[in-house]
């Protein structure tokens, strides 16, 4: 069976140990693999989520020492949200505060609470307490309680000069439904989907176009069981929407196909399969530095050159 909903968010931050510090340690997510960018292998790519790695928790980063600024503006993601237990909203604002991490009073958004902030980026976050997930299992290893752990991904929110075309993508390629609207939001979701299953569409018409930098979302990832699934999804693309993705490509932990989508967000495609544990075990993830077969032979230069993470 087809689960939907966002497999994992992919953005560009600024010095490598001061995102694994704000990310694991302030808001207590797990480092659950540590590797690098295939493309640029003397920067690392870091992978945070739950205690396994399951899609729908995954934020990943490219942290180049020296990004400029990204400039927020149409066809980019807006906001982050994680799903937190409702009452664990007033824990985060105390420790929000606690560790001097920017952010806004809590406000009501389609009858859900909501606490958005900023990482030491700028890039756009929030937590939203839902009822009755108090019960899932959350990732214990940091200093924040278990009760109060962030429980993966809630939704992400795309600023657009027009939602339409968007919405036809996420309707008819990746099995979401609108069930809402509210203010210059249109809210979608991915039925049956456990983590994950939101996307707002926020139109803002006549905003300047976003410009790529630390604090930026880089993309946005879709959940395909395997690749059969993936297939299908690419035909659609095609055939309802005149859209063709890039080739294939393997990640390692999964396997991917990319396009931009008609408001000009960068969106992925990636498989459920492999996973996490294929190349270290479960309770051990994110401890080694991992690379890719055809890196395997610059190990010793590649350490060499990426930064000091401890």
């Amino acid at each position: 069976m087809q689960i939907n909903g966002i497999h994992h968010v992919t953005a560009i931050a600024g010095p490598a140990r001061r995102n694994l510090d704000f990310y694991g340690r302030v808001l207590g997510l797990r480092l659950v693999k540590k590797t690098v960018n295939f493309d640029d292998p003397g920067t690392y790519h870091l992978y945070y989520g739950d205690a396994a790695g399951a899609p729908g928790t995954i934020l990943t980063f490219f942290p180049w020492e020296h990004a400029a600024p990204g400039r927020l503006g149409v066809g980019e993601t807006q906001e982050t949200v994680f799903r937190v237990p409702e009452g664990a909203i007033g824990y985060w604002a105390h420790r929000l505060v606690e560790h001097g991490v920017p952010h806004d009073v809590p406000v009501r958004r389609f009858g859900e609470t909501v606490l958005a902030f900023r990482d030491p980026d700028g890039m756009r976050l929030a937590l939203v307490g839902l009822p009755g997930i108090a019960g899932e299992t959350a990732w214990d290893g940091s200093d924040v309680p278990a009760e109060h752990a962030i429980r993966g991904f809630h939704s992400v929110s795309l600023l657009l000069d027009d939602a339409a075309p968007t919405a036809a993508i996420l309707t008819d390629v990746f099995g979401f439904r609108e069930i809402g609207r509210e203010d210059t939001l249109i809210r979608y979701k991915a039925e049956g989907a456990p983590l994950g299953d939101v996307v707002d569409l926020r139109v803002a018409g006549g905003f300047l176009p976003a410009r790529q930098g630390a604090g930026s979302v880089h993309h946005i990832a879709f959940r395909a069981a395997d690749d059969a699934a993936q297939d299908e999804m690419l035909r659609r693309l095609a055939a309802n929407h005149g859209i063709r993705t890039t080739e294939q490509r393997d990640r390692n932990y999964f396997r991917s196909v990319y396009f931009r989508e008609p408001g000009r967000v960068l969106f992925e495609i990636a498989t459920d399969v492999p996973g996490f544990s294929i190349d270290e075990p479960t309770e051990s993830l994110g401890q080694a530095l991992k690379l890719p077969a055809g890196l395997e032979a610059q190990r010793v230069h590649i350490e060499a050159v990426l930064p000091e993470l401890v």
